[in-house]
């Protein structure tokens, strides 16, 4: 065995004792990394395009008035989270705060509900309210009797009031589109986002950056964004996707006139 002595510094009580802490800390930081946390991980959903079908039924079905054949695409976008009751870990969080695909979020704003059951029904119940909020802002701006008018909106399984928009802008195209003939998008690949209530003021929904990025995947350049919102889309933007900033049903459809004649389009 060698003789050679370690330095004192080396095997002072004060130095055993502060690689004891050491390697405590670095234990416990170990097991924290692995417990769950109260923290849910949300990422780029699915997105569906308004004038076309989802899971093979037509999002849009009107009667009651002559509809058109469209071009190009309005698209609704969502974002998807890890399951209700299911925490992440600390090491988990860790990954997704670097990775611009997903978010980390408390858990009780993504499902105030707390129960999974609970929560279903309520995005339900929101996606109800937000089809007939969009139905009746659409056919309010055409000039349009909802009692002659029947519009039927089929999303499968996808909830929440954020569609709203991209909804009614379905039924105008479908109905008028931009009035002479030809199509609101002008045969491009438009996607947004944001509530709308009867009277066509769109409002914010959140997860915007996500939903950016949901949009960009499937092919959109230009996304609808509510206006008190600017700030959020631009986080993370996706190249290649212009942001158009968006108060009211009316506005909307202004900016996608403006895109299809090459007039002045507002940006964030």
């Amino acid at each position: 065995m060698s003789d050679t002595k370690l330095p004192k510094a080396l095997t002072s009580p004060r130095t055993r004792a502060l690689t004891l802490c050491g390697a405590t800390v670095a234990a416990l930081f170990g097991v924290a990394a692995f417990v769950p946390l109260p923290y849910t991980l949300t990422f780029p959903g699915v997105t569906a395009d308004t004038l076309g079908s989802y899971q093979g039924r037509p999002v849009l079905t009107v009667t009651g008035a002559p509809v058109r054949a469209t071009q190009g695409q309005l698209r609704m976008v969502t974002i998807s989270a890890t399951n209700p009751g299911e925490r992440t870990t600390l090491w988990r969080s860790l990954q997704a705060w670097f990775d611009e695909d997903e978010a980390v979020r408390p858990s009780e704003t993504v499902y105030p509900q707390g129960d999974p059951a609970k929560a279903n029904e309520v995005t339900a119940q929101q996606m109800a309210e937000s089809q007939d909020a969009a139905t009746t802002a659409a056919l309010g701006y055409l000039q349009l009797s909802p009692a002659q008018v029947k519009v039927k909106i089929d999303l499968g399984d996808i909830g929440g009031p954020s569609a709203g928009q991209m909804l009614a802008l379905g039924i105008v195209d479908k109905l008028r589109g931009d009035g002479n003939g030809g199509d609101l998008t002008g045969g491009l690949t438009v996607a947004g986002t944001g509530t709308i209530d009867d009277q066509g003021v769109i409002g914010p929904v959140g997860g915007v950056p996500l939903k950016t990025q949901a949009a960009a995947r499937d092919g959109a350049t230009v996304f609808l964004v509510p206006k008190d919102e600017c700030s959020d889309a631009k986080v993370n933007l996706p190249e290649g996707l212009r942001l158009v900033p968006v108060g009211t049903l009316g506005e909307s459809v202004s900016a996608l006139e403006a895109l299809r004649t090459g007039g002045a389009v507002p940006g964030c």
